[in-house]
């Protein structure tokens, strides 16, 4: 069986979710976090509820110190767009083991910040589907039934290592989606959360609510499109399709549904507001176009993003 050494960077739900996932399919996986998280791990170990089945860590392995992580194959960062900054020479530290960095954050823009400081030989593209909370206690609490990870290669030299995670997610219990267009997924995806993330936040509801008022509703749908034209601009073709299912997915939603980005308002968290909306107007004002509601969105959340 083929064994990787993974480390993945932050044991936030999502990198625990993958990581077990990965350790279950037989994998070598270490998580890099830092002090407060390594206590709670000590405390408590750290175990996955999910409809797709439970998962405790017999083997946990974790540090603080990216310097006892050798022979790193692939490094998963499954991080809050804003601890990206500070997590930067530890991800230097391990692309120059050898290792090739997935990022799994929300946004776009990280992908050019991790080239030009690993260079791109090192970048692999990615995105997550999941929706999971960590209890009081750090575990995981899988709430839907999506887990999908969907990856690719933006540089041909990253082929054999794609190859070899989806060979080896073809036994994991989470859905493994290989793909050479990696960054058109990341921008449907990009699309969906800037609309999911800025209408939630910014009007303090669950879909339900916002799905009961058509003028309401069709926020999602002219942030969607603002969203299709900023991808155009930047050489992504979104189809029509793309935002119909999009808008589909918003009427389908559990109505007590919400995004990361409200439920952390809800707990006065810090918000990814600079790395969704914020990084949509930043590469908006680099090819001369305006996002007026995307503006507005963001405008409105921005007293509660700290």
């Amino acid at each position: 069986m083929l064994t990787l050494n993974i480390a993945v960077l932050g044991a936030g739900a999502l990198g625990a979710y993958y990581g077990a996932r990965l350790q279950a399919a037989g994998q070598n996986v270490t998580f890099l976090v830092r002090q407060k998280r390594a206590q709670q791990l000590s405390e408590h170990g750290l175990y996955i509820t999910s409809t797709h089945g439970n998962y405790v860590f017999n083997n946990l392995q974790f540090t603080e110190n990216v310097q006892d992580i050798e022979m790193p194959d692939l490094v998963i960062v499954a991080l809050k767009g804003y601890h990206l900054k500070a997590a930067l020479p530890s991800l230097k530290a391990l692309a120059e083991k050898g290792a090739k960095i997935l990022p799994l954050l929300n946004g776009i823009e990280h992908i050019s910040i991790l080239q030009a400081e690993l260079q791109k030989e090192a970048v692999l593209g990615g995105s997550a589907y999941i929706i999971a909370t960590l209890d009081e206690k750090g575990h995981v609490v899988h709430t839907s039934s999506q887990h999908d990870l969907v990856f690719g290669p933006l540089h041909h030299s990253q082929n054999e290592i794609c190859r070899e995670l989806d060979s080896i997610l073809t036994g994991a219990n989470l859905n493994g989606k290989l793909t050479d267009s990696i960054l058109d997924e990341m921008w449907n995806k990009y699309m969906f959360i800037t609309a999911f993330s800025g209408v939630t936040t910014a009007l303090n509801l669950p879909i339900g609510t916002i799905r009961k008022y058509p003028d309401t509703f069709e926020l999602l749908a002219r942030v969607l499109e603002e969203m299709r034209s900023l991808a155009e601009a930047n050489g992504i073709s979104i189809s029509s399709d793309k935002v119909g299912q999009a808008l589909e997915q918003f009427r389908k939603l559990p109505d007590g549904a919400t995004s990361s980005m409200h439920q952390d308002r809800r707990k006065w968290l810090t918000l990814e507001l600079e790395h969704i909306q914020g990084g949509a107007l930043r590469l908006a004002e680099k090819t001369g176009i305006r996002l007026p509601v995307t503006e507005i969105l963001y405008s409105i959340i921005k007293p509660f993003e700290n």
